[in-house]
């Protein structure tokens, strides 16, 4: 199974559908699999007095809410119709992460996406994971912020929900079903983990791509990352860590106003990174260490035979003064040298000739 590649339009197109048509241009013109926006209504989502994050106050105008903020960057429900139609028309696949149950609702009732992405605020946020659990859709879960406790306890929430898991919902009943033979087989097939640093954009020393092979490794699902590291490196790491999902913020300008600008790539870039992205993929390989065809014909001319180093007569005793090991490597294995010593010799041979 190859990557899947996730490019993260998120609130970059202002408000402005003509932005968000270009946005999902770049992202076909990229390679990318999938676009995503975030789906919200603004006053399910925040309170009034809710503060913005230093990130947002520094790149929107500081005398604003969140709330206002928010209420600027939505995406009307209509535009989405017409954004995944687009997506379809230009063969990606349309993507976005709701932020409250009314904007899951439209996703997947009226929508009709087949993948949810779980952003990672909502991580400890069990009645809505719940919720996404028993939509049927695949979930795709962010794990920003998280301990691995906390990513197990929502792991619970979703086996719960996914499988036919009996009794009330509680923290026991979730711990039940992550334990559960049906819980974990229901997780193996409809989720997969992104690592996460929720900071924009994230130092790279915190990076910590090596927590994506922790939570493949602790729960045995098909893992990823969210990226939002500045550049390009966090990325290509993920990939060769061997990442089933990558995602990527990008914007057509970084000096556009709005919150998540400066933390993404310009088109050019993200093009550059799917590129590389698909190498790195070709060279992981298969894990199988054996000769690759292309070190096939090598072979013989850097390894080496047992040979003469001295002339051997019919029936003369192989010893260490007279047998020794140089190319080509066609002949006997020296792995064999310890083997034939102290043994007789049937023929003659000269100098270099191989035994």
């Amino acid at each position: 199974m190859s990557l899947y590649f996730i490019a993260e339009a998120g609130v970059n197109h202002n408000g402005d559908k003509e932005l968000a048509y270009q946005l999902i241009d770049a992202a076909v013109a990229a390679g990318a699999d999938a676009v995503k926006f975030q789906t919200f209504k603004a006053d399910a989502l925040a309170s009034s007095d809710a503060p913005k994050a230093k990130y947002q106050s520094d790149n929107t105008d500081a005398s604003e809410s969140q709330l206002e903020m928010l209420r600027r960057l939505e995406l009307p429900y209509d535009w989405h119709v017409e954004l995944r139609d687009y997506c379809q028309q230009h063969g990606i696949d349309f993507l976005s992460t709701p932020f409250d149950s009314s904007s899951l609702h439209f996703l997947v009732n009226e929508l009709g996406l087949e993948t949810i992405k779980v952003p990672s605020g909502e991580l400890t946020n069990g009645p809505f994971l719940l919720e996404v659990a028993q939509s049927g859709c695949q979930i795709i879960l962010s794990t920003g912020m998280s301990t691995l406790n906390e990513v197990a306890e929502a792991l619970g929430v979703l086996a719960f929900g996914l499988s036919e898991s009996k009794g009330k919902p509680s923290r026991d009943t979730f711990k039940q079903a992550l334990m559960s033979e049906d819980g974990r087989a229901a997780l193996l097939k409809n989720v997969t983990v992104l690592h996460c640093t929720s900071a924009y954009p994230a130092p790279l020393c915190d990076a910590n791509i090596s927590a994506i092979q922790t939570l493949r490794e602790t729960f045995g699902l098909k893992t990823g990352f969210s990226d939002h590291t500045n550049g390009m490196i966090a990325a290509l790491g993920a990939a060769a860590l061997g990442a089933d999902v990558i995602e990527k913020h990008y914007t057509l300008d970084r000096e556009f106003p709005g919150p998540d600008h400066k933390a993404s790539l310009n088109p050019i870039e993200l093009k550059s990174l799917i590129d590389d992205i698909h190498l790195i993929e070709t060279s992981l390989g298969d894990g199988v260490k054996a000769p690759r065809p292309s070190e096939i014909e090598t072979i013989n001319v850097a390894r080496k035979s047992l040979v003469a180093v001295s002339t051997i007569n019919a029936g003369d005793t192989l010893s260490v003064e007279n047998i020794g090991a140089k190319r080509p490597g066609d002949g006997i294995s020296p792995m064999e040298y310890w083997d034939k010593l102290e043994t007789p010799y049937p023929r003659q041979l000269s100098d270099g000739d191989k035994l």
